[in-house]
């Protein structure tokens, strides 16, 4: 049957208008993901000596990606990223936490054993995290955070905690520059407190146990490892909902010593004088009261009490 002129045409134009319906449909689903990142508010946290540029090749996927100083008022944030070590990310656990932001390790810093814990060993992985986080937004995960509550105030972690040899480490490593810092800077630090420091006396507390005695350091641990790949809790999982706990007891110095090169691998947990488990909280007790430091900053003294706050924080994972 022929069609008339008229219905030819209203024919033609019912079939252009189908076409265009099933290609803007296409061009829908295959843009969304893409869409629903790009108009979505994100930002981008740096450490001091973490120049703007290391932001571009981020903003090229995101273009809405912008730097601020801190995390206020943050309701209306859809991701965060944060280029720097433990220390930087430390700083906004409170915000990522209050906000459940995902956030994206990017690791710039001198330590980054939480970037490491999460499988971000350097940048080309956080960016390819990022650049999948753009396209489908579904590599999100939940993971915990230890919480320190001392006489006056409560601090969230990430990684690990403690007092004793390692705090003190740990504060001389904070005085050096940068760059030894990045270089074995920890390790440096680490042996020269040694040579200089003594046990002490040390009480570890759960509901299950009590230990106490003189002892070198006690670490409560979130991640496996601190000080830039030191694995003082190598059985350490973020998101187990418990705490990993090292407490050293005394042992000789040259015995310390010769041990030191163990905690690279976490082999250190066979030694006998190494009291190694798992607890959800934990009481830590000193004489003299002992330094704590999280995640590489000081927090507080002894006395203090650890527990774990599962799932607490989301964070842009590698696929």
């Amino acid at each position: 049957m022929t069609l008339g002129g008229e219905d030819a045409l209203q024919v033609q134009q019912e079939r252009c208008r189908r076409f265009d319906l099933r290609v803007a449909d296409f061009c829908l689903r295959r843009t969304a993901p893409c869409r629903r990142i790009f108009v979505m508010k994100a930002v981008a946290l740096l450490h001091p000596d973490t120049p703007e540029r290391a932001v571009r090749p981020f903003q090229e996927i995101c273009p809405e990606l912008r730097v601020i100083a801190g995390l206020y008022a943050a309701e209306d944030v859809s991701a965060a990223l944060i280029f720097g070590g433990d220390g930087t990310i430390h700083r906004y656990l409170p915000e990522l936490h209050r906000y459940k932001i995902p956030g994206l390790v990017v690791p710039c810093g001198s330590g980054n054993d939480f970037a490491k814990a999460l499988g971000i060993r350097n940048v080309k992985i956080a960016f390819a995290a990022w650049k999948h986080f753009c396209r489908s937004g579904d590599n999100i995960r939940a993971v915990d955070l230890g919480v320190i509550r001392t006489r006056d105030k409560e601090i969230l972690f990430c990684c690990v905690a403690g007092g004793g040899l390692d705090a003190k480490s740990n504060a001389l490593a904070n005085r050096m520059p940068a760059w030894l810092r990045a270089r074995g800077g920890y390790v440096l630090a680490a042996l020269r407190s040694l040579a200089t420091g003594q046990p002490q006396e040390i009480r570890v507390a759960t509901p299950e146990m009590h230990l106490t005695g003189p002892g070198w350091l006690a670490a409560v641990a979130n991640a496996g490892s601190y000080g830039g790949g030191l694995k003082i809790a190598p059985q350490a999982s973020l998101d187990d909902g418990m705490l990993d706990v090292c407490r050293v007891a005394k042992m000789n110095k040259i015995k310390l010593l010769c041990a030191f090169p163990m905690l690279f691998s976490g082999t250190h947990v066979r030694l006998k004088e190494v009291e190694y488990f798992k607890a959800a909280a934990v009481r830590l007790e000193s004489n003299p009261a002992l330094e704590i430091y999280a995640d590489g900053e000081p927090v507080g003294h002894t006395p203090a009490e650890f527990s774990i706050l599962p799932k607490a924080i989301h964070v842009i994972a590698p696929v």
